[in-house]
Protein backbone atom coordinates (compact mmCIF):
# COMPACT_ATOMS: atom_id res chain seq x y z
CA UNK A 1 0.00 0.00 0.00
CA UNK A 2 1.42 3.36 -0.84
CA UNK A 3 2.32 5.76 1.44
CA UNK A 4 -0.29 8.87 2.14
CA UNK A 5 2.20 11.23 1.02
CA UNK A 6 2.30 9.61 -2.26
CA UNK A 7 -1.20 9.07 -2.53
CA UNK A 8 -1.85 12.96 -2.45
CA UNK A 9 0.93 13.63 -4.74
CA UNK A 10 0.22 11.53 -7.28
CA UNK A 11 -3.59 13.26 -6.87
CA UNK A 12 -2.10 16.30 -7.19
CA UNK A 13 0.25 15.96 -10.75
CA UNK A 14 -2.70 14.73 -12.14
CA UNK A 15 -1.82 10.86 -12.43
CA UNK A 16 -3.78 9.56 -15.17
CA UNK A 17 -4.68 6.69 -12.99
CA UNK A 18 -6.28 8.23 -10.42
CA UNK A 19 -7.40 10.74 -11.94
CA UNK A 20 -7.34 14.85 -11.33
CA UNK A 21 -9.58 17.29 -10.78
CA UNK A 22 -9.46 19.29 -13.82
CA UNK A 23 -11.03 15.88 -15.52
CA UNK A 24 -14.82 14.43 -16.01
CA UNK A 25 -14.66 11.49 -14.11
CA UNK A 26 -15.50 8.33 -15.95
CA UNK A 27 -19.09 7.45 -16.05
CA UNK A 28 -19.41 3.99 -14.59
CA UNK A 29 -22.54 2.06 -16.10
CA UNK A 30 -24.99 2.11 -13.45
CA UNK A 31 -27.39 -1.36 -12.33
CA UNK A 32 -30.94 -0.29 -13.93
CA UNK A 33 -33.46 -1.93 -12.12
CA UNK A 34 -36.29 -0.22 -14.18
CA UNK A 35 -36.93 -1.61 -17.41
CA UNK A 36 -35.79 0.22 -20.56
CA UNK A 37 -39.38 -0.72 -22.33
CA UNK A 38 -41.91 -0.27 -20.13
CA UNK A 39 -44.38 2.47 -21.73
CA UNK A 40 -46.06 4.29 -17.98
CA UNK A 41 -48.86 4.96 -20.11
CA UNK A 42 -49.83 1.24 -20.50
CA UNK A 43 -48.63 0.57 -17.01
CA UNK A 44 -51.05 3.27 -15.44
CA UNK A 45 -53.87 1.63 -17.88
CA UNK A 46 -53.27 -1.14 -16.34
CA UNK A 47 -53.30 -0.08 -12.90
CA UNK A 48 -56.84 1.73 -14.00
CA UNK A 49 -57.99 -1.31 -14.89
CA UNK A 50 -57.18 -3.29 -11.70
CA UNK A 51 -58.09 -0.53 -9.62
CA UNK A 52 -62.13 -0.59 -11.47
CA UNK A 53 -61.82 -4.18 -10.64
CA UNK A 54 -61.08 -4.54 -7.12
CA UNK A 55 -63.65 -1.78 -6.26
CA UNK A 56 -66.25 -4.31 -7.46
CA UNK A 57 -68.85 -6.87 -6.03
CA UNK A 58 -67.26 -9.49 -8.51
CA UNK A 59 -63.60 -8.79 -6.61
CA UNK A 60 -65.06 -9.28 -3.21
CA UNK A 61 -67.20 -12.05 -3.75
CA UNK A 62 -63.43 -13.96 -5.20
CA UNK A 63 -62.21 -12.43 -2.39
CA UNK A 64 -64.52 -14.01 0.08
CA UNK A 65 -64.62 -16.83 -1.51
CA UNK A 66 -61.18 -17.23 -1.74
CA UNK A 67 -60.82 -16.49 2.59
CA UNK A 68 -63.35 -18.66 3.16
CA UNK A 69 -61.73 -21.74 1.14
CA UNK A 70 -58.67 -21.13 3.25
CA UNK A 71 -60.09 -21.12 6.44
CA UNK A 72 -62.23 -24.25 5.85
CA UNK A 73 -59.61 -25.97 4.27
CA UNK A 74 -57.03 -25.28 6.98
CA UNK A 75 -59.60 -25.76 10.06
CA UNK A 76 -61.64 -28.82 8.64
CA UNK A 77 -59.13 -30.70 6.67
CA UNK A 78 -56.93 -33.63 8.04
CA UNK A 79 -53.70 -32.37 9.76
CA UNK A 80 -51.45 -34.03 6.94
CA UNK A 81 -53.22 -31.58 4.43
CA UNK A 82 -53.10 -28.46 6.21
CA UNK A 83 -50.52 -25.58 5.28
CA UNK A 84 -51.94 -22.92 7.65
CA UNK A 85 -52.66 -23.67 11.14
CA UNK A 86 -54.78 -21.71 13.38
CA UNK A 87 -53.13 -18.38 13.66
CA UNK A 88 -53.60 -18.48 9.56
CA UNK A 89 -50.26 -16.64 9.43
CA UNK A 90 -49.82 -17.78 5.89
CA UNK A 91 -52.98 -16.10 4.96
CA UNK A 92 -52.20 -12.96 6.26
CA UNK A 93 -49.51 -12.89 4.92
CA UNK A 94 -50.69 -13.28 1.57
CA UNK A 95 -53.63 -10.32 2.11
CA UNK A 96 -51.18 -7.83 3.17
CA UNK A 97 -48.94 -8.44 0.11
CA UNK A 98 -51.99 -8.02 -1.84
CA UNK A 99 -53.19 -4.94 0.00
CA UNK A 100 -49.68 -4.00 -0.30
CA UNK A 101 -49.52 -4.15 -4.20
CA UNK A 102 -53.15 -2.73 -4.51
CA UNK A 103 -52.63 0.39 -2.40
CA UNK A 104 -49.93 2.25 -5.02
CA UNK A 105 -51.95 0.83 -8.08
CA UNK A 106 -54.80 2.58 -6.28
CA UNK A 107 -53.10 5.90 -5.70
CA UNK A 108 -51.52 5.91 -9.08
CA UNK A 109 -55.28 5.03 -11.06
CA UNK A 110 -56.40 8.24 -8.75
CA UNK A 111 -53.46 10.66 -10.37
CA UNK A 112 -54.31 9.68 -12.97
CA UNK A 113 -57.84 10.14 -12.33
CA UNK A 114 -57.03 13.73 -10.94
CA UNK A 115 -54.62 14.49 -13.80
CA UNK A 116 -57.58 14.15 -16.29
CA UNK A 117 -60.07 16.57 -14.21
CA UNK A 118 -57.31 18.80 -14.20
CA UNK A 119 -57.47 18.72 -18.44
CA UNK A 120 -61.47 18.70 -18.13
CA UNK A 121 -61.46 21.54 -15.86
CA UNK A 122 -58.85 23.49 -18.08
CA UNK A 123 -61.16 22.68 -21.06
CA UNK A 124 -64.17 23.98 -18.95
CA UNK A 125 -62.21 26.86 -18.19
CA UNK A 126 -61.26 27.16 -21.54
CA UNK A 127 -64.80 27.10 -23.19
CA UNK A 128 -66.46 28.81 -20.06
CA UNK A 129 -63.78 31.93 -21.42
CA UNK A 130 -64.98 31.78 -25.27
CA UNK A 131 -68.73 31.89 -23.85
CA UNK A 132 -68.56 35.07 -22.05
CA UNK A 133 -65.74 36.57 -24.98
CA UNK A 134 -68.88 35.63 -27.05
CA UNK A 135 -71.70 36.99 -25.00
CA UNK A 136 -69.87 40.15 -24.14
CA UNK A 137 -69.32 40.26 -28.06
CA UNK A 138 -73.04 39.89 -28.53
CA UNK A 139 -74.15 42.31 -25.74
CA UNK A 140 -71.75 45.22 -27.67
CA UNK A 141 -73.26 44.09 -30.65
CA UNK A 142 -76.77 44.61 -29.44
CA UNK A 143 -75.88 47.60 -27.70
CA UNK A 144 -74.46 49.36 -31.05
CA UNK A 145 -78.02 48.44 -32.95
CA UNK A 146 -79.94 49.70 -30.44
CA UNK A 147 -77.72 52.97 -30.63
CA UNK A 148 -78.08 52.99 -34.42
CA UNK A 149 -81.71 52.42 -34.47
CA UNK A 150 -82.46 55.23 -32.34
CA UNK A 151 -81.72 57.34 -35.32
CA UNK A 152 -83.54 55.26 -37.57
CA UNK A 153 -87.02 56.01 -38.33
CA UNK A 154 -89.29 53.59 -36.71
CA UNK A 155 -92.61 52.48 -38.30
CA UNK A 156 -94.99 54.48 -36.32
CA UNK A 157 -93.00 57.27 -37.07
CA UNK A 158 -92.95 57.06 -40.72
CA UNK A 159 -97.14 56.77 -40.06
CA UNK A 160 -97.22 60.13 -38.26
CA UNK A 161 -95.21 61.55 -41.41
CA UNK A 162 -96.78 60.39 -44.10
CA UNK A 163 -100.07 60.83 -42.94
CA UNK A 164 -99.09 65.04 -42.33
CA UNK A 165 -98.35 64.45 -45.60
CA UNK A 166 -101.14 63.54 -47.08
CA UNK A 167 -102.95 65.80 -45.40
CA UNK A 168 -100.48 68.68 -46.15
CA UNK A 169 -101.27 67.30 -49.77
CA UNK A 170 -105.19 67.60 -49.25
CA UNK A 171 -105.03 70.83 -47.77
CA UNK A 172 -103.15 72.37 -50.79
CA UNK A 173 -105.21 70.02 -53.79
CA UNK A 174 -108.42 71.70 -51.47
CA UNK A 175 -107.04 75.24 -51.77
CA UNK A 176 -106.36 74.97 -55.23
CA UNK A 177 -109.91 73.77 -55.74
CA UNK A 178 -111.06 76.33 -54.33
CA UNK A 179 -108.86 78.78 -56.07
CA UNK A 180 -109.71 77.05 -59.46
CA UNK A 181 -113.65 77.50 -58.42
CA UNK A 182 -113.31 81.50 -57.90
CA UNK A 183 -111.71 81.59 -60.95
CA UNK A 184 -114.27 79.80 -62.31
CA UNK A 185 -116.45 82.34 -61.15
CA UNK A 186 -114.31 85.25 -62.07
CA UNK A 187 -114.04 84.26 -65.76
CA UNK A 188 -117.99 83.78 -65.61
CA UNK A 189 -118.59 87.18 -64.75
CA UNK A 190 -116.77 89.12 -66.89
CA UNK A 191 -118.32 92.81 -65.25
CA UNK A 192 -117.16 92.15 -62.14
CA UNK A 193 -118.71 91.70 -58.92
CA UNK A 194 -119.41 94.53 -56.85
CA UNK A 195 -118.28 92.53 -53.54
CA UNK A 196 -114.52 92.91 -55.20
Amino acid sequence: MPEPTQDRRRWRTGDPGRGSLDQPLVQRARLSLRPQNMDPESFGAFAERFARFMGTARFLVYMTAFVVIWLLWNTVMPEEVRFDPYAFIFLTLMLSLQASYAAPLILLAQNRQDDRDKVAMEQDRARDERTLADTEFLTREVAALRLSLREVATRDFLRSELRDLIEEVEARAEERGRRAALAELDDADPGGSPER
